[in-house]
């Protein structure tokens, strides 16, 4: 079964500085029919104005992910993190037991555009951690390149959850596969170009939620297509 999340009817946030697309119910924007799937809670896609951000705020009990699209990022935190998150680097920090953080453009000229990602962590009250990684494009490029998973597996960042993210970049004519194993989940989320899973369409900003599909057929559609593919319990 495939349920598709078409862009256009995600919720939004605009301020002067910001432009927001919910995949789930975040902040002000409330969909009781979309409060995420599985162990993934929130997929934001935003878009941040040159030099400004997110102030220092807190999270508590929560694995998040951010991964670039273009421009930078700059994060820090009260765990002594600090960073300049990139396109093709991967971050999750672990808010567990209580952290506080922010993150603005890294750029005084250009716009920052990334997605952030919350998944359910599989306890509560974990001590409170960050990681970055640097995936080479080279092993995104008609490959599903492993991002995040347990215990860091295939070069990934670790996470406290039963729960995978992995990358591709194609283009058209080009497909990748991905087994779901028996009593897994997975979701699509388009990040740019368009594709196909298992036959249904999917543009950018599109995502799509597949449950008894025990395997999985990204097809790109159009030049520059890259799809995360979220295999859950």
């Amino acid at each position: 079964m495939i349920t598709v999340r078409h862009a256009g009817e995600r919720g939004r946030s605009r301020l002067d500085w910001l432009d927001s697309r919910h995949t789930f119910s975040f902040a002000d924007y409330h969909d009781p029919a979309h409060m995420g799937f599985r162990a993934l809670r929130v997929i934001n896609e935003d878009r941040v104005a040159p030099g400004r951000g997110f102030g220092t705020h807190m999270h508590r009990d929560m694995e998040i992910v951010t991964w670039v699209l273009s421009g930078a990022l700059e994060h820090r935190d009260s765990i002594g993190s600090g960073s300049v998150i990139r396109p093709g680097e991967v971050q999750r920090m672990s808010a567990g037991r209580g952290v506080a953080h922010s993150e603005f453009n890294a750029s005084h000229d250009d716009p920052v555009h990334f997605l952030q990602i919350w998944i359910l962590p599989q306890a509560r009250d974990l001590p409170a951690s960050y990681a970055q990684r640097a995936i080479p494009a080279d092993e995104m490029r008609r490959h599903l390149r492993p991002i995040v998973a347990p215990g860091g597996d295939g070069g990934a960042v670790a996470i406290h959850q039963d729960a995978r993210i992995l990358a591709t970049r194609l283009e058209p004519g080009e497909r990748v596969q991905h087994d779901v194993a028996a009593g897994r989940h997975a979701w699509v989320q388009v990040a740019s170009g368009a594709l196909t899973v298992n036959g249904t369409a999917l543009q950018a900003g599109d995502g799509a939620a597949l449950s008894d599909e025990p395997r999985l057929e990204l097809a790109a559609t159009a030049p520059g297509t890259h799809a995360l593919v979220f295999d859950l319990a």
